[in-house]
């Protein structure tokens, strides 16, 4: 008798008193307009340029409006006012250790963009000089990337044949590279960001691991110096050009160069890895083994023997490239499909590094003013006879140990890099194809992450196709080809999961007023007489409505059904948790029409629980609340359960 009495205590405890019930259903019904997509934009970009500090109210002045969007879009003006020479002395180092890894890693990307060498060392000079004085990220060091060489080189050579026609090859680099650009700065400009991330961080895994194994079977070619060789990227394709070319006569000086200051730039950079101060030894490693071999070649007399070299380097200061740059040639259309493409990579890469080291040092990225900045460095570059720049991860990482403090060192690089094509090019004469072969060689092994590649296996196996087809397809197919897979894979996943949603039945946590699933937390109890069942999506819209609606009906159907059979009480009232559903399109409101019909045929009360903003505004507008009735709205789901009960004279629940 004490234990019935306790329940009925419960039970009145737990009853919802619908006179003293908030009428909160008021406030998710009275909620304002939300913003349309218009006035989002426009407060986006008053927030972009909006002047800093000021804590009064009233307008800004516009002198306050100009010297913040100044500051915007040249954040040098911020910066420069509290820069110190001690961080000055830092950013001279770091710059000079900077160039001394950078002028032989240009050259080495410039011969695998198919490009003469000057044309490497000029993408280390423009670029970084626009970067400094647009770009946030105070460690990146903007110059040419092997990704983003071997993408021009693979696409480009499809279009025009580099050997054959190198000034019109020369000119779609340049055309690209201004497209290139143009895109990185509309991203920037319309917040278009997200286009960036259509590529996940699955399928840069895989595309940086299988573009790093098809840079590394490119480097055969000077490694051994051969002469003739395949313009085709897959493996398949350039084994068999090896195998065929190793018939020829060729000269084992070419591979013993190149293996030889392959294991010496390892070396160092072991050393530098395990003892901290010896970073620089690392830094400087290609560019000594630059000066050793050619040193050696020209003592030797080796390339009268069979080595592969360089020959001449054009030095000077960057010429202009505008007249070579033809928007409306008859190329025009293969250069927009490229250039979009190295546009998406280069920044991915770029802002990828950009925010992870920006997290080392505790400050925030600015994702839409790194692609403003870096649109401009290769508009800039593509008119002064440079290729696409973006952040290289090995350059910033010396950038980074060597006490970087601002982009002030990319100057010093740039600078450096100048100097250089004035005055030392005609001592690249004699340096071998192989030393640069091994240069690009020593490079890839950071591009290849198997952790991360086995991490992603572990944690979602859906992702790791996305990886692997990325992969393969670079490594059997072409660069396109790979990233059309990775892409297709992953708008497959999320077409999946739009489709078909999770739909739970929720049940509440005993003694509490909170509902969860019950197949997550099983010691959730069901109401009797009430059936609450939350919708999954963020947008309740055509591809998802109907499996939604089929999923609710026949739960509800089944529950009746069982109910009849067993002699139950049979579910009275549905309650449909809307929380997350922030927004929902006509297919949607006709299918929460479909189920209230369906549920009134039952002879069930439908109640709705917390929709979202624009999703009740829609609701409203299509007249979907008066069919439902105002009074069975409710702004939680603990609400709606106990106005059901209390309706239907139900009692609490066991729970």
């Amino acid at each position: 008798m004490e234990a019935m009495a306790a329940v009925e205590a419960s039970a009145t405890v737990s009853a919802f008193d619908v006179s003293k019930r908030p009428d909160t259903g008021k406030l998710v019904l009275n909620t304002p307009r939300p913003p349309s997509l218009r006035e989002e934009l426009a407060g986006a970009v008053r927030r972009a340029f909006r002047p800093r500090g000021g804590g009064g109210g009233g307008r800004a002045p516009r002198w306050a409006w100009a010297l913040t969007a100044l500051q915007c879009v040249f954040p040098v003006l911020q910066w420069g006012r509290s820069y110190t020479l001690k961080a000055f002395r830092s950013d001279v180092m770091a710059g000079l250790t900077l160039a001394s890894l950078g002028i032989p890693q240009s050259i080495g990307y410039a011969n695998l963009a198919k490009l003469d060498p000057q044309y490497g060392l000029y993408t280390s000079v423009v670029p970084p000089l626009i970067y400094a004085i647009m770009g946030t990220s105070r460690e990146i060091a903007i110059g040419p990337v092997a990704v983003v060489s071997l993408l021009l080189s693979s696409m480009i050579q499809n279009v025009v044949d580099p050997a054959a026609d190198p000034a019109t090859y020369r000119s779609l680099v340049f055309t690209v590279t201004f497209l290139a650009g143009v895109f990185q700065v509309s991203f920037g400009l319309f917040r278009l960001g997200f286009l960036v991330d259509f590529l996940s961080h699955a399928a840069i895994v895989g595309f940086m691991g299988g573009a790093a194994i098809v840079i590394g079977l490119q480097q055969l070619k000077g490694l051994f110096g051969l002469s003739r060789f395949t313009n085709s990227t897959d493996v398949v394709s350039v084994i068999k050009a090896v195998c065929s070319a190793l018939r020829d006569p060729w000269h084992p000086g070419n591979f013993l160069i190149g293996c030889s200051f392959l294991i010496f730039i390892l070396t160092t950079r072991f050393i530098g890895r395990r003892y901290k101060k010896l970073f620089w030894l690392s830094a400087i490693s290609p560019l000594l083994s630059v000066i050793l071999s050619t040193a050696a070649v020209y003592a030797t007399r080796a390339d009268k023997h069979g080595v592969k070299i360089i020959q001449s380097v054009h030095a000077g200061v960057n010429p202009s490239s505008a007249k070579q740059i033809h928007l409306n040639g008859p190329y025009s259309a293969e250069c927009a499909k490229i250039a979009i493409i190295c546009a998406v990579i280069a920044l991915t890469e770029a802002i990828a590094v950009g925010r992870s080291f920006a997290s080392i040092r505790g400050y925030r990225l600015d994702g839409n003013k790194e692609m403003i900045a870096m649109g401009f460095s290769n508009v800039a570059g593509s008119l002064s006879s440079c290729y696409v720049a973006t952040g290289s991860f090995s350059r910033t990482a010396v950038n980074f140990s060597a006490g970087a403090r601002s982009t002030m060192s990319n100057i010093v690089m740039s600078i450096t890099v100048f100097i250089a094509l004035e005055l030392f090019m005609k001592f690249l004469y004699y340096t071998p194809m192989a030393v640069l072969a091994s240069i690009i060689l020593s490079a890839l092994p950071g591009l290849i992450d198997i952790k991360e590649a086995f991490n992603i296996w572990k944690v979602d196996k859906m992702d790791f196709l996305t990886c692997l087809g990325a992969f393969v397809g670079v490594l059997f197919g072409s660069v396109e080809i790979g990233l059309g897979v990775a892409l297709a894979i992953s708008f497959a996943k999320i077409i999946i999961q739009s489709i078909r949603p999770q739909v739970e039945v929720l049940g509440r946590l005993q003694g509490t007023n909170t509902f969860c699933s019950i197949r997550q937390y099983p010691v959730a109890c069901r109401t009797p007489t009430v059936q609450t069942i939350r919708i999954d999506t963020s947008f309740l819209c055509f591809v998802n409505a109907t499996f939604i609606k089929e999923r609710i009906i026949e739960w509800v159907r089944e529950d009746v059904e069982t109910s009849d059979e067993k002699g139950r009480e049979r579910v009275q009232s549905v309650v449909l948790d809307m929380s997350n559903v922030v927004n929902i399109d006509t297919s949607g409101l006709t299918a929460l029409e479909e189920i209230h019909k369906e549920l009134v045929s039952l002879g069930i009360q439908m109640a709705i629980a917390s929709p979202g903003w624009q999703a009740i505004q829609k609701m409203k507008v299509a007249r979907l609340i008066d069919r439902v009735g105002e009074d069975w709205i409710f702004l939680t789901v603990g609400e709606a359960v106990e106005a059901c009960l209390t309706a239907h004279k139900g009692t609490a629940l066991e729970c």
